[in-house]
Order: C-alpha cells, then sequence, then structure tokens
C-alpha cells in the first residue's frame, strides 16, 4: 500500500503540474500555477515523509500537512474550473483522484489517532 500511495502522489504531481503549466500566462493563471504546482508536489514529498516518520506523533503531523497540501491542490484545481481557465473535464479526473487521496489520508490520520490514543 505504501508503494502504491507513493507513486499515486507522484503521478498526481505530475498530473497538476502538466496542468499548472497549460494555464494561461497571466496574473492569475501564473498565481494559480505556482500554487498548485508547490501544494501538489508537497503532497508527493511529504507522503514520503511519512513513510519514514520515527513516531507516531511524527507521523500523524507529517500526515496532517498531506491532508492540507491535497486539500489546498483539491482548491486550486477548482478555482481553475470555477474562473473558467481549463475545463472542467479536463480536470475531473485530477479533481476525483484529489478527492479520493483526501479521504485515504484523512483515514490514515484517523487511524493513528486512535492508535496513539491506546
Amino acid at each position: 500500500m505504501t508503494n502504491d500511495l507513493k507513486g499515486r502522489t507522484k503521478t498526481f504531481a505530475h498530473d497538476c503540474v502538466k496542468l499548472a503549466v497549460s494555464l494561461p500566462n497571466t496574473f492569475l493563471g501564473n498565481h494559480i500555477k505556482g500554487q498548485l504546482i508547490r501544494s501538489s508536489t508537497s503532497v508527493a514529498a511529504n507522503y514520503r515523509a511519512t513513510c519514514i516518520a520515527q513516531s507516531k506523533k511524527s507521523f500523524i503531523s507529517k500526515i496532517s500537512i498531506v491532508v492540507e497540501e491535497v486539500d489546498e491542490s483539491h482548491f486550486c484545481i477548482q478555482f481553475i474550473i470555477d474562473e473558467g481557465l481549463i475545463p472542467r473535464e479536463t480536470c475531473n479526473s485530477l479533481l476525483n483522484e484529489a478527492n479520493q487521496l483526501t479521504r485515504i489520508f484523512i483515514s490514515s490520520r484517523k487511524t493513528a489517532n486512535l492508535n496513539n490514543k491506546n
């Protein structure tokens, strides 16, 4: 499962970068481009960090960052659609993946928090 999620988060980052570089070179396009690249690559990098966390507390802290970053990525993708920068159809698979990753990481954090209390 760990390697699957490493691959999924890395693919998510690559796909978000591809979407970001296709944004128009306007003030808004460039702003969102930077935000999406930062947040999506952070999902992948911070998930890798959770895999080598040295304690349950460290894991919970790092997975919380992953949850925040994947949520920010989702927001950026939705914002791109809302602003009409790229059609929804082009973004649907990324929105779906962001939703799935968010659910997985929130579930992991809840499980870790429950196990941390025992």
